[in-house]
C-alpha cells in the first residue's frame, strides 16, 4: 500500500481563526506585524517577539519600561488608566496624555485587532 500524504486544504467557510495580528514601529522606525495571542499582554506580545521593552517590573505596572503610544482614539476605547499607570507615565520625558501606555496594562480585545504600536524612546 503505497502512502499517499495530501497537503492541507483550506475551508473557504471555515471561520478565520488565526490570532489578530498588529503593527508594531520600533525605535528605528522599523514595522513589525505580529500575532497577539488571547491570554497575553500587549507587553507580553512585545517582548516574546524580541522587541527591544525591558518590561523590567514583569507586568505590574510598578515601571515605565514598557511604555508605548497607541492611536488617542484606541486610548480613549481602553478607559482611564489606573493610578499608579498615570503617575510612571508622567514621571517620563516622553509621556503624551493622548497616546501613552504601559503595554503591560493592555488586555487583547477584538477591538484592538489590527492596531499600530509605537515603542515610545528609551529612558
Amino acid at each position: 500500500m503505497t502512502d499517499i500524504r495530501r497537503a492541507d486544504v483550506l475551508d473557504p467557510e471555515a471561520p478565520d481563526t488565526a490570532d489578530p495580528r498588529i503593527v508594531v514601529i520600533d525605535r528605528d522606525g522599523e514595522h513589525h506585524r505580529l500575532d497577539w495571542e488571547p491570554d497575553q499582554s500587549l507587553m507580553e506580545v512585545l517582548r516574546d517577539n524580541g522587541l527591544p521593552i525591558l518590561a523590567s517590573c514583569g507586568g505590574t505596572a510598578s515601571c515605565a519600561t514598557c511604555h508605548v503610544f497607541l492611536d488617542p482614539r484606541v486610548t480613549a476605547e481602553l478607559g482611564e488608566r489606573c493610578e499608579d499607570e498615570q503617575e510612571l507615565l508622567e514621571e517620563t520625558e516622553s509621556f503624551d496624555t493622548a497616546r501613552s501606555r504601559l503595554s503591560c496594562q493592555v488586555e487583547r480585545s477584538t477591538a484592538l485587532d489590527g492596531i499600530t504600536v509605537t515603542l515610545a524612546p528609551e529612558e
